[in-house]
């Protein structure tokens, strides 16, 4: 963003604290400013058809840890009936009879496409936001309005090209309205994969046949109660005074009230902020009785945690381990323990994680419990570079940050947990993975071959 525009923003910023939400004399700062979302079209389902043609114009969902929940469907399972969220079991029978394809959650491989997905973004807007895996904001600071559309067009191209994901890019004067924007172009393929809501007569059009509950910012919660005051459309929303809305919705209703009214009060972040707590955690296909099984997770779960933390050169000083019961099984007894542990010095290290994990499970474990979900959560987080440490530490910390360096490189550089400790333990045998592709663009023994 330029120096201007950062003058702009902070003018807004000045108006929204201190005058009400009285943007009369700031309007014309706003329609300098245009915002871009590019969003990846059944992300999940995209990353399996890259590598497995063959499901192109099939219908195919992808399921959730342990097989559980339908998390992403293609066009075609959507034209089904098949919802986001169904359970499997209540599905399998006509997923059977309609032959769609099922694929087990492959994270590291959405993960991977995701990274370049963003890549290519970053090619054509410096000044992107990540939202989520599969969503980023874009800037779109001194391009041309009249140019806009045909921007889109061409970056949705671009990244089709580049990384074999269909994406839709929506414009427009705010970050939800660009949300909206984004929406549209998976409504209406005439639009070309971008869609520019630019007038203030297209972007009235477009208000009044959008269900409020689809707006970004609007929960469940809030829709019912909207439902229940007869507000159907965001265009109805939009025509609520701003007093009505500040008392039913508090500040977050005002902001996203604001924004279909074309003023952007949502703030852009260049950075990607770094996690404040950091939480890995299963449900398993089965119950497990025994500690030896308990630690085999736990372990994984903390070397998998501590990892997380060195990637966003951070430290933990608190961590929480908690093992879970099957709440589902009322003919079995019920459990649920989350023990702390608190780190004089703060750490990113992988031995001294997975260590505090192991004992404080070996207290909060109980025998003759079938758990069924496990997990380490890490908080207290701060950056790594400014570290107080204890007075009587008796750990080498330069020998245990020599050592994770090496570990992480070698296992970017050959695959994920090629060096990982011995009392690390692995979670496959305890979860359903039935239909699970190869890691195809992260692990050597998975690359594509190609037969000529």
């Amino acid at each position: 963003m330029t120096k201007r525009n950062n003058l702009y923003l902070s003018h807004f910023t000045f108006h929204f604290h201190l005058s009400s939400f009285n943007f009369h004399l700031s309007t014309f700062i706003f329609q300098l400013l245009m915002f871009g979302l590019c969003d990846c079209n059944n992300f999940f389902v995209s990353c399996e058809r890259v590598f497995n043609p063959t499901l192109d114009g099939m219908p195919v969902v992808v399921l959730s840890n342990n097989d559980g929940c339908v998390v992403s469907r293609s066009n075609e399972a959507k034209a089904l009936g098949i919802k986001m969220g169904q359970p499997l079991y209540q599905v399998r029978d006509f997923i059977k009879k309609h032959n769609v394809k099922v694929c087990s959650s492959n994270y590291r491989l959405y993960g991977d496409m995701s990274q370049r997905v963003m890549a290519t973004l970053r090619q054509f807007s410096p000044a992107i936001e990540i939202y989520s895996i599969d969503e980023a904001f874009l800037l779109l600071d001194g391009y041309p309005t009249e140019k806009l559309k045909y921007f889109g067009e061409e970056l949705a191209r671009t990244v089709k090209r580049n990384t074999g994901i269909p994406v839709s890019i929506g414009i427009s004067h705010t970050k939800t309205l660009a949300k909206i924007a984004s929406k549209l172009c998976k409504r209406y393929p005439k639009l070309n994969n971008a869609c520019l809501m630019q007038r203030d007569e297209d972007i009235a059009k477009v208000l009044g046949n959008f269900a409020i509950g689809d707006v970004w910012g609007i929960g469940r919660k809030h829709n019912r109660m909207l439902g229940e005051c007869r507000i159907a459309t965001a265009a109805d929303f939009a025509a609520l005074s701003e007093k009505w809305v500040q008392n039913r919705m508090g500040i977050t209703g005002v902001r996203t009230w604001l924004e279909l009214h074309g003023k952007p009060c949502i703030e852009f972040s260049h950075e990607e902020a770094d996690r404040q707590s950091i939480m890995v955690s299963r449900s398993f296909s089965k119950e497990l009785y025994s500690i030896q099984e308990l630690h085999e997770t736990i372990t994984t779960f903390a070397g998998i945690a501590a990892e997380k933390l060195r990637k966003q050169n951070s430290v933990a000083q608190e961590m929480q381990v908690f093992i879970i019961t099957n709440r589902h099984r009322d003919d079995q007894p019920q459990h649920y323990e989350c023990g702390q542990v608190h780190f004089e010095t703060p750490t990113d290290s992988t031995l001294e994680i997975v260590k505090a994990a192991t004992e404080e499970l070996k207290r909060i474990y109980r025998r003759g419990y079938g758990y069924k979900k496990s997990g380490v959560r890490l908080s207290h987080i701060t950056p790594s570079n400014a570290v107080q440490g204890a007075l009587f530490d008796t750990i080498d910390r330069p020998k245990h940050k020599k050592l994770m360096e090496a570990i992480d490189r070698i296992n970017s550089g050959i695959g994920h947990d090629s060096v990982k400790l011995v009392s690390q333990g692995s979670i496959t045998g305890h979860t359903n993975r039935e239909h699970l592709s190869p890691q195809y663009t992260t692990d050597w023994d998975d690359i594509i071959v190609v037969k000529v």
